[in-house]
């Protein structure tokens, strides 16, 4: 499309070209015309002029002729008059091409007047218009440019839009990142509590497993002591501190204890009574 429009306005410019070549041609042979009709009007207008002094002569030559009054004149004076009706007759001839010649010229020079008026207004509607098509192109420049103004901030306040709704997405992604990962974290935290506080809870369990057989064993012995015989009380040399019959009273809730099942996260009252025995 672009390339078919730029060679119809080459041919625009071609032609307009060649049409002013041609204007100039065509005021170069009008002015060639018309020193034509002028030098054939004065070559013409010089014949004229020798035919009138020839005319004149023979006028002269019959006057003279007529003067006479010889039989010989007589001759002379029918030769002159004949010689001078030639004369004139040419005479005649030459003023009419004269007058038509001239009539020629005067033509060529209104013509050509008339040519060079119409050049002149031609030139001068041609610069009118070339005026207004300035103006009107000065006029849509500014249109244009004006459009291009508004259109680039436009697009400038659009990108901003963009820039501030991006920003603000960012910030928002940032923000529920950030929650999401403190939830996470605390999600994290409360799991390994709830690990260590199992954990916790299994070794207290796993403590008062192994604790309550030993306390068992313990036991059984202390209360074999105690009805049999007196001399048994080696293991307890150690600690002197500690009352027989609180042993003894101590094996049965032991042995209940051992017995009854924990509950979950605490431990058995006689497992506790009997840790500090042990």
């Amino acid at each position: 499309m672009a390339a078919r429009q730029a060679k119809a306005v080459d041919t625009v410019a071609n032609l307009e070209q060649q049409l002013t070549q041609l204007k100039a041609q065509l005021a170069k042979a009008r002015v060639a015309q018309a020193a034509d009709a002028q030098k054939n009007v004065t070559a013409l207008t010089k014949d004229a002029a020798k035919a009138v002094a020839s005319l004149k002569a023979a006028q002269t030559k019959l006057a003279a002729a007529a003067k006479k009054k010889t039989p010989a004149a007589a001759k002379q004076t029918a030769a002159a008059k004949a010689d001078a009706a030639k004369a004139k007759q040419a005479a005649d001839a030459a003023k009419k091409v004269v007058a038509e010649a001239k009539k020629e010229l005067a033509g060529i020079k209104s013509a050509n007047r008339l040519a060079s008026a119409h050049d002149r207004a031609s030139a001068k509607a041609a610069a009118a218009v070339a005026k207004r098509l300035k103006a009107a192109a000065k006029k849509a420049a500014a249109k244009q440019k004006l459009v291009d103004r508004k259109a680039a901030a436009k697009a400038k306040l659009a990108a901003k839009k963009v820039a501030l709704r991006e920003k603000a997405a960012a910030k928002k992604a940032a923000l529920r990142a950030r929650a999401t990962a403190k939830k996470e974290a605390a999600k994290q935290k409360a799991a390994d509590r709830k690990a260590a506080l199992k954990a916790k809870t299994a070794a207290k369990k796993a403590t008062v497993r192994t604790k309550a057989p030993v306390a068992r064993k313990a036991a059984a012995p202390k209360a074999a002591a105690t009805t049999t015989a007196p001399a048994a009380k080696k293991p307890v040399a150690r600690k002197p501190a500690v009352r027989k019959p609180a042993a003894a009273k101590a094996a049965p809730a032991a042995a209940v204890a051992a017995k009854a099942p924990a509950k979950r996260g605490r431990k058995p009252k006689a497992a506790v009574a009997a840790a500090p025995q042990a």
